[in-house]
């Protein structure tokens, strides 16, 4: 989730990301490294240098084991620093260059993406659910149509996404109702649905229809739809997408026009998909 977003939690009383790793009682795990990829995570949502105050307070890590990290990481060629200011490198780019090289999905699917998005004209993203989130791995841009630029690597909230209710959607009922027990569903417009039990009807009418449209809740002025990849089990791994204005493109233009091609793309990259 975004930096404000964790501290608000924070000081909400909810765990801080130490408290989650310090509340780890794995004998085999490791405390430093842990600190450290949280270190690294904590310049994700941010356009900014990050200053040593800012990530202890992101994160909940003493100042001191702060700064050891990101002395390590300089020391390794992974983050760069002027004065108190410290920035990532592009260094850091290979350890999320293995996964997206190696895993079929995000190998393969990019000319599949480009194909929806040229038939639509429109954006189209492929993403799966990882901590609660929205994690976009491949995507096949026409335009801007939200005021965040997405990439791969980008992270939305899932509640409010049409990729991540799709996401949702599948999960069994309790690892949803942990969910709904652990992430604060916060307004992002004044469209968002913010009732845990709206949520949920809305999941089941999801899980029931097999595609989720998204009106304006996560920013005014963006209308998106999704449906579910499967593997060949028939497990959902991910959800494919397209994003487009609401002023220009209505719900119902998304099913007579956009649901047809997206789920042909669905079925293209299931074949990708074990």
């Amino acid at each position: 989730m975004p930096p404000s977003t964790k501290t608000h939690d924070a000081l909400a009383g909810a765990p801080s990301i130490a408290d989650e790793i310090d509340a780890l009682t794995d004998p085999d795990f490791m405390t430093s490294l842990a600190r450290g990829l949280a270190v690294i995570r904590a310049f994700s949502d941010s356009r900014k240098p990050q200053t040593i105050a800012q990530i202890s307070q992101q994160t909940g890590i003493p100042r001191a084991a702060v700064r050891r990290c990101l002395h390590t990481l300089r020391q390794l060629g992974y983050v760069d620093a002027e004065l108190n200011n410290f920035t990532l490198r592009p260094k850091i780019l290979t350890l999320g260059y293995s996964y997206l090289s190696s895993t079929p999905l995000t190998v393969s699917a990019q000319p599949c993406l480009d194909g929806v998005s040229r038939a639509l004209n429109e954006s189209c993203s492929l993403a799966v659910l990882e901590e609660d989130e929205v994690l976009y791995v491949a995507r096949s841009a026409t335009s801007r149509v939200m005021s965040v630029s997405l990439s791969a690597g980008s992270r939305l909230p899932a509640y409010c996404t049409s990729l991540g209710r799709v996401l949702l959607a599948q999960l069994p009922e309790h690892e949803l109702d942990a969910y709904l027990a652990r992430v604060p569903l916060q307004a992002r417009t004044a469209h968002t649905v913010t009732d845990p039990d709206q949520l949920r009807a809305l999941l089941a009418q999801v899980r029931r229809d097999g595609y989720a449209i998204n009106n304006e809740e996560l920013e005014l002025g963006l209308r998106s739809i999704a449906v579910p990849v499967r593997g060949a089990s028939g497990r959902v791994l991910a959800a494919l997408n397209v994003g487009a204005q609401a002023a220009r493109v209505k719900p119902q233009q998304m099913l007579k026009e956009f649901l047809p091609v997206l789920r042909q793309g669905a079925q293209e990259l299931a074949v990708l998909l074990p």
